[in-house]
């Protein structure tokens, strides 16, 4: 392609034009992540269980953001903020956008995506053409329960702790197209996985087309049996979906531990990358049979990157991932899952014997890590969460399931410090007895 008239007269070809236009903005780049090194240094070879104790390397990790130390927030299940190296390279890569949107856009940064796809794609363990950027796990996940084929009376199993609008995608589909939905309930916590696999299986008739479970429940935290869900629903041609909206950068797991057709995630919540990211998954296989939510045309039915075209966006969001990927990389999965799991287990024993709480999460570590979820029988959550943040100053959300159950859902992140995790007890302690 030939360059515009007046930029030929420089004797450039156009990507070095466009390097060079965005030269200035990235030759300042600071190294954010300089800050982590020592600690990094001194938890190489340490098992995890035991940096997850250790609360100078997590100090150091809390550093590296530029959260309100004035405020706890326990609330990184909704959206977690982004450490300073993520910020700065969305900062840097909305300067270059805003220098030339049109050519350095196109030239320079719409090509870098393709490396955010391959990173992810490596860190889930599939293959990048099985992987589109999506802006969050709702965007992904509606993509596969409104493009997929179904008839009137097929049915759908979910659980009546999937989230709202993943709930509002199979009724609107129950509604328009006479699709079918079986929603089960289960105790909480339940009483094993086995018993959530048996809910989910026990459900299945003779017209299922699908079923659809999270990973986690935004709920309490709860982790299903999702391979062997996904197993039997292979084993009898039945679409398997999986919410990861949770689970994306919070524990290890591969493509592979789950054995789903579809999956989708959101990466502004475990994964730290800035608002509005997310990815969905579609086994290769599959990717022909689910139509997408904005039309894309007939060459690209086998293509996954037909997921991806939603029109003009802010691509500094998609392009700064790969730091967040760097970041989350750079302190572990197996680290920040250790830490999750303590930090949890912290507060649950804090206020298991406190009169009124009900603990709405499992201790068992194959069922929970970083969410957890209690209830005040003296006071509804919504009653708790203003208690907690008017009188404490500490971020929590209320979650109800109707009909069923209400609570208060804690989930803290690699910042979150043990002074943090005993002052929410305290508080708790504080409300009980008032």
């Amino acid at each position: 392609m030939l360059l515009p008239k007046p930029l030929r007269y420089l004797d450039m070809d156009r990507r070095t034009l466009v390097a060079s236009g965005a030269a200035a903005a990235i030759a300042m780049r600071p190294n954010a992540l300089r800050l982590l090194e020592p600690a990094l240094r001194r938890a190489d070879g340490s098992p995890a269980a035991d940096v997850a104790q250790d609360e100078s390397f997590w100090l150091s990790v809390r550093q590296a953001f530029t959260i309100d130390a004035n405020q706890i927030n326990l609330n990184s299940g909704s959206v977690s903020p982004a450490p300073r190296v993520v910020a700065e390279a969305m900062n840097r890569y909305w300067t270059i956008t805003n220098m030339s949107p049109s050519l350095y856009v196109d030239d320079l940064l719409y090509p870098e995506v393709e490396l955010v796809r391959r990173r992810l794609a490596a860190t889930f363990g599939c293959d990048p053409e099985e992987l589109a950027l999506t802006r969050n796990t709702t965007e992904a996940l509606l993509s596969a329960q409104f493009g997929l084929t179904l008839a009137r009376g097929d049915e759908v199993v979910i659980t009546t702790q999937d989230y709202p609008r993943m709930l509002g995608g199979w009724y609107q589909r129950a509604r328009r197209d006479g699709v079918v939905v079986r929603p089960i309930s289960f105790p909480v916590p339940p009483k094993s996985l086995d018993d959530l696999y048996q809910r989910v299986i026990g459900a299945v008739t003779d017209r299922t087309r699908v079923i659809h479970v999270c990973h986690m429940t935004y709920t309490t935290g709860q982790i299903f049996p999702v391979k062997r869900i996904c197993q039997y629903a292979r084993q009898r041609g039945i679409t398997s979906i999986v919410d990861g909206g949770h689970t994306f950068a919070q524990f290890p797991f591969t493509r592979d531990d789950l054995e789903c057709d579809v999956y989708g995630t959101s990466l502004h919540k475990w994964l730290t990358a800035p608002v509005g990211n997310g990815f969905l998954y579609v086994r290769r296989d599959r990717i022909r049979d689910i139509w997408p939510l904005y039309a894309a045309p007939p060459e690209q039915d086998g293509n996954i990157r037909k997921f991806e075209q939603i029109g003009t966006y802010p691509i500094a969001l998609r392009n700064a991932v790969s730091d967040a990927l760097t970041f989350h990389t750079a302190i572990g999965f197996d680290r920040k899952a250790a830490r999750f799991n303590y930090l949890r287990e912290r507060w649950m024993r804090g206020v298991e014997q406190v009169k009124g709480v009900r603990l709405l999460t499992s201790f068992d570590r194959a069922q929970a890590c970083a969410l957890g979820t209690l209830s005040l029988g003296s006071m509804s959550a919504d009653a708790l969460v203003e208690y907690l943040v008017t009188k404490h100053l500490i971020h929590t959300r209320a979650r109800t399931v109707s009909g069923e159950w209400e609570g208060v859902r804690v989930t803290p992140n690699v910042f979150t410090t043990v002074e943090e995790i005993d002052a929410f007890v305290n508080a708790v302690r504080a409300a009980a007895s008032a």
